[in-house]
């Protein structure tokens, strides 16, 4: 009969091949009470934990507070029916008013959207922008429903704003003030990664692109010829108990999608015995996965990846935003784009406006609207122009390219020569966020793979004009595309301008 000890059964008997010290640890529950020390060090994590959720609630409770009362006091002093003083005691009144249920249902949909997880799971900017969103359509939802009436929906899109601005950046301070108190407190996550050479590597990189607070690297065990990647190797996979208990790890990351499953339930067993966390970092097909859309009655569990497009309510959606968006920019900027227009006109000869041709949706060709920013006549041939292009694939770059206007080349500089494509947003043409139009002549040397981009209407910025421009090669510009495809949402839209303001302004790889 197998013998029992604490609970758990003999390993050297059920598991005779297995190390020693393996079988050793598990002639013991894990589970079993621990050390006084120990248990005052897990209720400080408990703490620690209650201390997040607190702190984010409280402050969510005030950036909603904020946003009301923003919005209200606004609304009163532009009705010009309160001086400042009544006005902040009308906007108070009625924040009091809304702000229990409006907090409730923020809370409800952040816990929905993971917002109150500790640091590595916390989503950021994306998720808040797009849980407020929604937070703000079931509060007109249900307004409606009941019956209640307003002289205008300002209440909802106005704190909507706010509340973006505001508790985006609480929880922004929130994460940066946390980070460093445990930064200082030398709190870290000791990791050590398995699994073969080239996925650890990408690993790793992936990991050191983060904010390197809370994870120290202490190394990795490959089960093939081991990189070069600066990490230091720690041995090999039958070596992995001594060391996780001689490198104190905390949690292993399987950086492999290939892994064997038989030593993947071994390594697993082998960390849970120590109290070691495990994590698996995703394949590609692992997060297409996540977008795919289960196929009920099937014998075999099938899952069908949607094509990127977008369609009924999607659409609705994205075109309501295009509109409202581009006929507001234009609007605030018809004072710039006025000037633009006098000083592209009184610099060089030719029309104002450059037609382009470019590929829309579904490659169907259209008009794309620029400033003008070259001479009609550069006298530069196209087999010249060629040898002096800088860009790789199909693309087109020169930086310091010999038609080019002085005007121009300001306008080059801060992108400013693509704001008629406004024009073409509200003409139906173009989005304000999507794949980049490309030049015919670049369309034409796309390999297949590469249209795939074209399933949904080009855009005035996209993924390219935030992540490195021109900096970044072809490939990786249409794999920012893809992923944008997959990904899409109003919230990421807005994300998305609103980090193309910095990333115009201070010129990262623009040429």
């Amino acid at each position: 009969m197998q013998r029992v000890a604490n609970g758990a059964l003999n390993v050297d008997e059920q598991h005779p091949g297995r190390p020693a010290d393996v079988a050793a640890l598990s002639d013991r529950d894990v589970r079993r009470k621990r050390p006084p020390a120990l248990s005052f060090l897990l209720r400080l994590v408990t703490l620690r934990k209650l201390l997040r959720i607190a702190s984010l609630l409280a402050l969510d409770f005030a950036g909603v507070w904020l946003a009301l009362f923003t919005a209200l006091l606004l609304k009163a002093l532009i009705k010009g029916e309160h001086d400042l003083a009544s006005g902040v005691e009308l906007a108070s009144g009625q924040t009091r008013d809304f702000l229990a249920f409006a907090y409730l249902l923020t809370v409800l949909l952040f816990a929905r959207s993971d917002l109150y997880a500790d640091r590595p799971r916390r989503p950021g900017l994306t998720r808040i922008v797009t849980s407020l969103f929604q937070v703000t359509v079931v509060a007109l939802i249900f307004a409606v429903v009941s019956g209640q009436e307003f002289s205008s929906y300002y209440l909802f899109y106005g704190t909507l704003g706010f509340a973006v601005l505001y508790v985006s950046s609480f929880r922004w301070l929130h994460t940066e003030v946390t980070g460093f108190l445990l930064s200082q407190a030398g709190y870290t996550r000791r990791t050590l990664l398995v699994g073969s050479g080239k996925h650890i590597d990408q690993v790793a990189h992936a990991l050191a692109g983060g904010s390197g607070r809370e994870i120290e690297m202490v190394g990795y065990i490959s089960l093939t010829p081991r990189p070069d990647n600066g990490l230091r190797s720690l041995g090999a996979l039958a070596d992995l108990g001594a060391v996780l208990e001689r490198d104190r790890v905390q949690e292993v990351i399987i950086a492999d999608p290939d892994f064997p499953q038989e030593q993947a339930v071994e390594l697993v067993d082998t960390c849970h015995q120590r109290g070691v966390e495990v994590h698996i970092a995703p394949s590609t097909m692992e997060i297409l996965v996540q977008r795919a859309e289960f196929v009920p009655g099937q014998s075999l569990p099938l899952f069908t990846l949607k094509p990127p497009v977008f369609e009924g309510i999607d659409f609705a959606v994205k075109r309501t935003f295009d509109l409202i968006g581009a006929f507001v920019i234009l609007l605030l900027l018809s004072p710039l784009l006025l000037t633009i227009s006098i000083a592209v006109k009184l610099t060089s000869r030719g029309p104002i406006l450059y037609r382009s041709a470019r590929p829309g949706i579904g490659g169907l060709p259209f008009d794309c609207f620029k400033f003008r920013t070259m001479r009609n006549d550069a006298g530069v041939t196209d087999e010249e122009l060629e040898l002096l292009n800088e860009a790789d694939g199909a693309l087109f770059k020169i930086r310091d390219d010999p038609r080019v206007t002085t005007v121009g080349r300001l306008l080059r500089r801060f992108s400013l020569d693509e704001l008629p494509q406004l024009v073409n947003v509200v003409r139906g043409e173009m989005s304000l966020v999507g794949p980049r139009p490309l030049p015919m002549r670049d369309f034409e040397r796309l390999e297949e793979w590469h249209k795939k981009r074209y399933l949904v209407l080009p855009g005035i910025t996209g993924l390219w004009q935030v992540s490195g421009r021109s900096e970044l090669d072809f490939d990786d510009l249409v794999r920012l595309d893809f992923l944008y495809l997959e990904r899409w949402s109003v919230a990421l839209d807005l994300v998305i301008l609103l980090k193309t303001v910095p990333a115009v302004v201070t010129r990262r790889g623009a040429f």
